[in-house]
């Protein structure tokens, strides 16, 4: 009796790490806006010109990145609620709630939090890391870097990706912002 006891709280265990592992890994992936790495990913190559940049190249890449960056950031500040209807409403994130509201439900559990500050700065930094790391982006802005520092663009991204692991399941996110399912259960966002 005491060793069947004993192998159902291990497996107990192993369940709850393992849970705790997808949830991590949950929450990376949700960390940068599918639609926003898709643009880039899509956009990139056409705009560097496959890596062989002319100085229009190098502007037109340099505002992409940076309206990326910018989306990923606000992602980070958006949120999405279902109503009684079961109708899904986004919005911004404020001190107050969710801008704007509709007025027949609650929004104030919605509030600014500093996790969403955590998870905004941290996906900009990821996502700087895969779009200045990216091969296109390499040859484009800095052809040299590729051949004298080819290890450091080798170990860097799972760095990145570590780190801002780590970050992520301290700073769980609660979010369903705009183009994620949205949350039922208002209890999880307070």
């Amino acid at each position: 009796m005491g060793a069947s006891s004993s192998s159902s709280s291990s497996k107990t265990s192993k369940k709850g790490v393992s849970d705790k592992t997808f949830t991590g890994v949950g929450n990376l992936i949700k960390l940068l806006p599918t639609g926003t790495v898709f643009l880039f990913q899509f956009l990139n190559p056409v705009l560097t010109n496959n890596g062989k940049c002319s100085t229009l190249n190098k502007y037109l890449d340099s505002i992409l990145i940076g309206l990326c960056g910018v989306s990923c950031c606000f992602a980070s500040f958006t949120d999405s609620y279902s109503d009684s209807d079961g109708n899904t409403h986004y919005g911004i994130v404020t001190k107050n709630g969710l801008w704007p509201s509709t007025g027949s439900t609650d929004v104030s559990a919605y509030k600014l939090r500093f996790g969403d500050f955590v998870h905004a700065f941290f996906a900009v930094i990821v996502f700087a890391g895969l779009s200045l790391l990216d091969s296109n982006t390499v040859r484009c802005f800095y052809p040299e870097f590729e051949s004298t520092e080819k290890v450091l663009l080798q170990v860097l991204p799972p760095v990145i990706g570590a780190v801002s692991g780590t970050v992520f399941m301290l700073f769980p996110n609660t979010r369903h912002g705009i183009g994620y399912p949205s949350s039922n259960n208002t209890s999880n966002n307070s």
